[in-house]
């Protein structure tokens, strides 16, 4: 089927994203719709809320003493229902849900009822297409959290696929490159070898080793490395979403919507 019938028919790609607090999710979203600009919030009626109104009455109802525990933005603004949507590539909508320590059991539930509702929906469009899971690979977080162990291990997501983000991979370079200084490398050499030690250990490493053990794994992974700079790469997390697509509308709406990888575009045409 044309691309264009495809939209026209189905409407927006649906990602449900799911990360911890400082896992650089916005950072990531923002790469593959190739902006720095904020996106912009729907509720689930499709009416834009506007967030600055949102703000300033959060923060006249927001006792004073609370506000160091939990900022009014954080517990307001995280519907998961809300949509978020990119005016530089409309053709995504992106639902945000905080990572299961923010809100224990309750937000868990909240996931699972939102992922077994949109599965039920009869029209392809209201129908959650992915799920991109951040893990963040920084020193404070590099482990899993029982929220995440959760997940993998009870919350069957059908043929929804699930895509595995490690973000802040390059935390990893730094700890490779303590371990090539201490092997006796130059530092010139210890900076240049690191990303590629990093990357040929990774696979070996806990974290892969964690997803292969739960009963519900993704269907793949990926490593995101300075996301924040301008020359970050989302090159491979396109490709691996497109490939983790059973359903072969969806993946044509998928790779037809990116924006940021043309030879992505040129591969699946041709393949099609």
């Amino acid at each position: 089927m044309d691309p264009s019938r495809i939209r026209e028919k189905i409407g927006r790609f649906r990602i449900l994203v799911i990360g911890r607090a400082n896992a650089g999710k916005t950072t990531i979203l923002q790469r593959v719709c190739n902006t720095r600009d904020n996106p912009e919030i729907y509720d689930g009626a499709g009416k834009k809320i506007d967030l600055t109104v949102l703000m300033a009455s959060r923060e006249v109802r927001c006792a004073p003493s609370r506000c160091h525990e939990l900022t009014c933005s954080q517990r307001g603004l995280h519907n998961i229902e809300n949509e978020m949507v990119f005016k530089s590539n409309p053709g995504f909508i992106f639902h945000d849900s905080r990572g299961f320590e923010a809100g224990g059991a309750s937000e868990f539930e909240k996931v699972k009822e939102f992922i077994a509702s949109r599965s039920k929906e009869q029209k392809m469009t209201n129908q959650l297409h992915a799920i991109w899971y951040c893990i963040p690979m920084d020193e404070a977080s590099r482990s899993f959290t029982a929220g995440e162990n959760k997940f993998f291990s009870q919350c069957d997501t059908g043929s929804i696929p699930v895509i595995v983000l490690f973000t802040k991979f390059d935390a990893l370079y730094d700890v490779e490159y303590a371990k090539l200084k201490k092997e006796g490398r130059s530092r010139k050499d210890a900076k240049e070898l690191a990303p590629k030690r990093a990357e040929e250990s990774f696979p070996n490493g806990p974290q892969l080793k964690f997803l292969k053990d739960v009963r519900w794994p993704p269907k793949c992974y990926v490593c995101l490395s300075n996301m924040e700079k301008d020359d970050g790469d989302c090159k491979t997390l396109i490709e691996r979403t497109a490939g983790a697509l059973d359903n072969e509308v969806l993946q044509q709406l998928f790779v037809s919507t990116q924006q940021t990888n043309l030879e992505t575009c040129m591969k699946y045409a041709v393949e099609r």
